[in-house]
């Protein structure tokens, strides 16, 4: 992890976001580069214009906004949360989805557009700390509301999967190899296979081709299937 941590928000709530900006400034690790109450605002689009808190990256001089982006899931510039989820991405930063509501429905969209995590915002300083942590060094920030959410997924997009099934593809996109992923599980190579063929058929009727190791990896994280 870096030294120092950069984070932005983006949040059309000036009061949270004067206080993240308090709140932050007592965390030694952590460096607020950017807030704005929109994310054309943050990425400087011609249309807004910068914000006040122009962050590196921004002018031009290449990088993404900050580590970790804060993203309020509904902004009353009535933007598709899934769209500012995926724009933000392409900047190369993390996102963190923050909310009033655990809503099971938004929280899952939030995951399947790429969103990193999922807080509620009733949550204390230290859990938003440790989140931003976790995101900053390649991991997921799991909570009580994502884990909710996606245990009573139900719908059409997320494929069921038996248990045998959902081992060898957590094992697989993990970066084993099938034959090592075969020997944990105690059972042929062959057999494994099939499993795993049996995954992508899945995903496939489910409207979510996937094809490579790379797609499985994407599926497990979206569907937080590694204990998120």
């Amino acid at each position: 992890m870096a030294s120092v941590i950069t984070v932005a928000v983006v949040d059309d709530d000036r009061m949270l976001r004067d206080g993240l900006r308090a709140w932050l400034g007592d965390v030694p690790d952590l460096r607020l580069v950017a807030t704005a109450a929109t994310v054309p605002e943050l990425l400087a689009d011609p249309v807004c214009g910068p914000g006040p808190y122009r962050p590196h990256g921004l002018d031009g001089t290449g990088g993404p906004p900050a580590d970790v982006i804060l993203l309020d899931l509904v902004l009353r510039d009535g933007s598709d949360p899934a769209d500012n989820i995926r724009r933000l991405l392409r900047t190369g930063s993390r996102v963190l989805m923050i909310s009033t509501v655990p809503d099971r429905s938004r929280i899952i969209e939030a995951i399947r557009a790429g969103a990193d995590g999922y807080l509620t915002k009733d949550h204390d300083l230290s859990t938003l700390v440790a989140a931003v942590r976790d995101l900053a060094e390649g991991r997921g920030a799991h909570s009580m509301e994502l884990a909710f959410a996606c245990a009573y997924d139900d719908s059409p997009a997320r494929p069921r999967l038996s248990p045998r099934e959902r081992q060898i593809l957590l094992d697989y996109a993990s970066g084993m190899t099938l034959k090592s992923a075969a020997r944990r599980a105690g059972i042929t190579v062959h057999t494994a296979k099939d499993y795993l063929d049996r995954v992508k058929a899945k995903y496939q009727q489910a409207g979510r081709p996937t094809y490579t190791k790379l797609d499985l990896a994407l599926r497990v994280r979206e569907d937080s299937l590694d204990g998120g």
